[in-house]
């Protein structure tokens, strides 16, 4: 009996543990099961995630919003870190040193007048003009500027010209000559009968001890006086084989009168010149210790350096000068150093203009691709990749503070509009109307074309930017933040706070306000490449950045014609690929985070 009763109580004790164990097994079975089925569009495990981490979740979800974010975040190292680890300036304009053709020196074939004139002496241009006169008319002598001058002819084309230092004069009155003298002058019994037996003669001059008298007649009034040489007119040309010889008048007139004679040699001041004449030019030399020393050459070329710091030695005269003569294009003339330069003629009518290749400093305008400069120069010869990184600084952050200015003022006139209502939402949407009423981009046109006659600073120029399309921007904002706040006020939550006595404004901006932040986030994202977009076309229109400021607009606005935009690529791609890839990767973000805002995604 006993043992029967033990066995009974054994038998309950193992059922009790087998019940005991059963829910275990059953719940153990269920996390099982769990576990199994969860997944992260299931109700249960959405439960467990706060709302921003679902947001988050959905967000990530997205590829393409992914791909806009690495770019987005690629974009601004590029422009802000990249702009302090390059080694260039914004502004750097980049020089260098090439051979260039440039204008070396000018040739003309004399036909003119040209004159030489006594150190010390003035000798008007009124005066050359009155010798001219005087020439063509065959005259010896002319007045001009209340002077007396006489005009001796030496040779073809070579006239002396002197002034008269005035003596005395004479007026012939009934076959009576009445003499005067000039104050501060005297003359001697002999002077004044050779006077005036020469005005009996009709002779122009007379000699008395030694002292030439020149006289001039003007109707029935004849001067008297002493010429003193002031100046040498001449169709030749004579250089000086040296730069610091200076050839004196006297030197001219003999060796021009020789030359013109025909003869061999000639004497000045006790040094005797030798003519080697050959056609129309001459080398003129003298003898040194038995040697042949070159003094000056004459021609009728007048050769002259287009750089007033060149002097043009003699021997290049001469090659310049005998390659027109023989038809030649080009000379060949070796320098100071030993090398070899080649010298171009180019004609022009019957001016020739000489051309050599010089070492000049050059700005390094559109350089292509380099090691130095990864995406060469543009056409101020600044490099381009430094000015894509400044560029993006200021396009980014222009295109940030436009939107922050938006949104504020959206954010605080549409919370007003929508939650007090009646007259004051009315008036409030009256000006939004106003606004979308306004042409946004002709009057930032305008306002550019102001600025640019005002020469504003480019610094001011671009807050001025932003504030102007901050105001013109917000109308939207505030559109939808008075739609969403007008669904907003009258349910539960904002009678608790009106019951529990909270201030106004604590109730727009704390309860109100953060239930719109997704839609701003959204509308702000969207609407940032929109900005970048419309900054760089003002740029590119010139009036938005200006230079010496970059911005992705402003370097393809450099692109102004067809041979630059097909030869030199790479100064307009890469900005408008900056443009291209940012614009896209903020739209990218933006369909992203509107996705994941959105509670009708599947979850």
């Amino acid at each position: 009996m006993e043992n029967k009763n033990e066995n009974n109580k054994q038998n309950q004790s193992n059922a009790s543990l087998v019940q005991n164990n059963q829910p275990a097994q059953n719940e153990k079975t269920m996390n099982q099961s769990v576990e199994r089925k969860m997944a992260l569009d299931d109700d249960q495990r959405v439960k467990v995630l706060s709302p921003s981490m679902l947001v988050f979740k959905r967000f990530i979800r997205n590829k393409l919003a992914i791909i806009g974010s690495f770019i987005i975040v690629g974009m601004f190292l590029f422009a802000f870190v990249g702009g302090i680890v390059s080694p260039y300036n914004e502004s750097q304009v980049f020089m260098g040193y090439e051979a260039m053709s440039k204008d070396y020196a000018s040739v003309t074939r004399n036909k003119e007048f040209r004159y030489t004139t006594v150190d010390g002496k003035n000798f008007p241009s009124a005066v050359k003009a009155e010798v001219i006169l005087a020439v063509n008319s065959g005259k010896s002598e002319f007045t001009s500027m209340g002077n007396v001058y006489a005009l001796t002819k030496e040779g073809e084309n070579l006239y002396r010209i002197s002034l008269m230092d005035k003596y005395a004069t004479a007026t012939i009155i009934r076959g009576t000559a009445d003499i005067s003298v000039v104050d501060g002058k005297t003359l001697s019994e002999a002077v004044k009968n050779g006077f005036l037996a020469a005005i009996e003669a009709k002779e122009t001059s007379f000699t008395v001890d030694g002292v030439t008298y020149q006289i001039s007649n003007q109707g029935k009034e004849y001067s008297l006086g002493v010429l003193d040489d002031v100046a040498l007119a001449s169709h030749k040309i004579l250089d000086a084989y040296n730069a610091a010889t200076k050839l004196s008048l006297e030197f001219k007139l003999q060796a021009e009168k020789a030359f013109i004679e025909g003869k061999n040699s000639f004497e000045v001041e006790g040094v005797t010149y030798y003519i080697d004449s050959e056609g129309s030019s001459a080398t003129i030399y003298y003898n040194e210790n038995g040697n042949q020393v070159n003094y000056a050459q004459l021609s009728d070329f007048v050769v002259a350096p287009i750089g007033s710091d060149v002097f043009l030695d003699v021997e290049f005269k001469s090659l310049v000068q005998q390659a027109i003569n023989d038809g030649e294009t080009s000379v060949t003339q070796t320098d100071a150093e030993g090398n070899e330069v080649v010298y171009k003629i180019e004609r022009k009518n019957e001016q020739y203009t000489v051309k050599a290749d010089t070492e000049t400093q050059l700005i390094q305008i559109y350089q292509s691709p380099s090691k130095s400069h990864w995406l060469g120069t543009d056409g101020n010869g600044m490099d381009i990749m430094t000015r894509l990184m400044y560029g993006g600084r200021i396009s980014l952050m222009i295109g940030f503070i436009v939107v922050i200015i938006q949104t504020f003022l959206g954010v605080v006139l549409g919370g007003i509009a929508g939650y007090f209502g009646k007259w004051v939402d009315n008036l409030i949407m009256r000006i939004v109307d106003i606004f979308y009423c306004i042409p946004s981009l002709p009057l930032i046109i305008i306002l550019g074309s102001i600025m640019d006659s005002l020469k504003v600073n480019p610094q001011v120029r671009i807050y001025f930017l932003m504030i102007i399309m901050g105001l013109l921007g917000w109308p939207g904002v505030a559109r939808m933040v008075r739609g969403q706040i007008l669904s907003l006020r009258e349910q539960e939550f904002m009678t608790a706070t009106e019951a529990m006595g909270i201030s106004i404004p604590r109730r727009i901006f704390r309860h109100l306000i953060p239930n719109v932040i997704p839609q701003l986030i959204v509308m702000a994202t969207m609407g940032l490449g929109g900005i970048i977009l419309t900054e760089s076309s003002l740029s590119f229109l010139g009036i938005g950045v200006k230079f010496p400021f970059a911005s992705w607009g402003n370097i393809i606005s450099a692109v102004s014609n067809v041979h630059v935009m097909t030869n030199y690529w790479f100064v307009w791609i890469p900005a408008g690929f900056c443009i291209l890839l940012t614009v896209l990767a903020f739209n990218f973000i933006g369909d992203g985070l509107r996705d994941a805002f959105d509670p009708k995604m599947k979850r």
